[in-house]
């Protein structure tokens, strides 16, 4: 059964307040909770009405079982760098709704459909186009992929979700609930046991620090940085988790973060769930950066960003373990502009980074080396497993990077530790390239040892010990290949 809402329905939906402030919208408010409740729990569409103020796309109409879905815009390159040398293909659109079964999503899109793509690839998604404007899609299953007429340039970002459950309630005294409609609370501050809920149509523009024990940010609404300059936000980071325990994050859209994005400092069991990052509208806007942390688990999110998608990092020797170990990231999407997919290791203030697995992902573009791990200071990168990756290339230069290093980031001005990597059913195709896989010692105690490369595929070829984009240097042991 699919639920349509009325006209009077969808008005309360756009009146969002903050329910826990004391507005005087708040009866009105619940009464459209509760007409909503009632009617999604037979729905196998839901959509969220966009706030009145909200700019929406003019490239872009989304209807899904008939339902329309309002489709929001994310800025790229902001002043100052607007007039740099690169080009992320001008403001791009994204879109979100919760759905079960199966359905059919149309889109209009003012650009030509004569060559579309739709990434990752790897979905099987087989559109219908209808005329050169119109496509028809189905979907048995939630799914985050980009729309794609003319490749980078607009393309519009899709995010199907599944329904939505357990939704708290708005007058909980430990949840903070913002209802539909634009908030503008700045600095929003957690602590233990609270929860952080963006409904479905809310917009708010504030940076969240998180401090204390399970704690909560969840909903469907989106979580806005993009009113601060570079650098300029008020906490420092879209999410600051710092020096928690059991955080997890879920649903929620981030769009145009002013600096680092989701960053867990000295945390423990962090968990970042079927997240949306809409990002590129500054450079160090990095999606997720666990830092000094433990046991972080990011799981069946988009990430597009400027620079890194996830980088970890140590930034100091504090508590009794700073170590960053057992990070995971799995069945996602990750773009990056300009920077890395995965950087690890250039700030490298902890004894060891180790017990890394990122498995069961799409990289759908990319443009510095993805893979590049660059451990210093004294740092043991160690036991890192990279399996199941499919990648879409544009001919760039480099592939993977393991290399012990001394930077500009690092206080302790001596190299680092490589060991035991695996990289495991990664599959490279698109535009030929030279696709670089350098590995290279630092001397003989800083040194480069057992890597395996099983059943890794560039451009159609079988990475092997005489493959031309493999580059061995000094100071490396026990460099192994293996095919299926």
């Amino acid at each position: 059964m699919k639920t349509t809402a009325t006209a009077k329905q969808r008005e309360l939906a756009r009146i969002g307040v903050v329910c826990r402030a004391g507005c005087p919208a708040l009866g009105i408010s619940l009464i459209f909770l509760a007409l909503i409740s009632t009617q999604c729990a037979a729905a196998k569409v839901v959509t969220y009405p966009a706030p009145v103020g909200e700019a929406l796309s003019a490239d872009y109409q989304v209807r899904v079982g008939g339902q329309k879905v309002d489709v929001y815009v994310a800025r790229v390159l902001d002043p100052p760098f607007a007039d740099k040398q690169w080009d992320y293909g001008g403001p791009y659109s994204f879109a979100n709704f919760d759905f079960s079964g199966s359905v059919t999503v149309r889109i209009v899109s003012k650009r030509s459909l004569a060559n579309l793509v739709i990434r990752p690839k790897s979905f099987g998604i087989k559109p219908t186009l209808i005329d050169d404007h119109t496509l028809d899609l189905t979907l048995d299953r939630p799914r985050k992929f980009s729309v794609e007429p003319d490749g980078k340039k607009g393309p519009l970002l899709l995010f199907a979700n599944p329904l939505e459950t357990d939704v708290p309630k708005p007058d909980d005294k430990d949840v903070v609930y913002f209802c539909p409609g634009v908030h503008k609370p700045e600095k929003i501050a957690l602590k233990s046991n609270q929860t952080l809920y963006l409904a479905g149509g809310a917009v708010v523009k504030a940076e969240v620090l998180v401090q204390g024990e399970s704690i909560r940010i969840r909903g469907r609404g989106i979580l806005d940085g993009s009113d601060w300059q570079w650098r300029k936000g008020p906490i420092g980071n879209l999410i600051a988790i710092r020096n928690s325990t059991d955080v997890e994050i879920s649903g929620i859209t981030l769009r145009g973060s002013s600096h680092w994005s989701i960053v867990p400092k000295s945390c423990r069991r962090v968990t970042i769930r079927n997240v949306k990052l809409c990002n590129s509208r500054v450079q160090n806007d990095d999606g997720i950066n666990p830092c000094n942390s433990q046991d972080v688990l990011i799981t069946d999110c988009f990430i597009r960003s400027d620079d890194d998608c996830v980088a970890l990092k140590g930034l100091d020797f504090s508590g009794e373990n700073s170590n960053v170990e057992r990070i995971t990231v799995e069945n996602s999407v990750l773009w990056c502009d300009r920077a890395r997919i995965f950087l690890l290791g250039h700030e490298s203030r902890a004894a060891y980074m180790r017990n890394i697995t990122l498995r069961n992902l799409d990289i759908i573009h990319f443009t510095m080396t993805p893979f590049l791990f660059e451990p210093g200071e004294d740092m043991r990168l160690e036991n890192i497993t990279v399996e199941d990756i499919r990648m879409h290339g544009e001919g760039q230069r480099e592939f993977i990077r393991l290399r012990p290093v001394v930077n500009q980031y690092m206080r302790n001005k001596v190299p680092g530790f490589i060991s035991n990597i695996r990289f495991k059913n990664i599959t490279l195709d698109g535009r030929p390239g030279e696709y670089l896989i350098q590995i290279q010692g630092a001397d003989p105690e800083h040194n480069v040892r057992d890597i395996t490369f099983e059943n890794v595929s560039i451009t159609g070829s079988k990475l092997t010990k005489e493959s031309k984009p493999l580059r061995i240097g000094n100071h490396t042991q026990n460099v192994t290949f293996r095919a299926n």
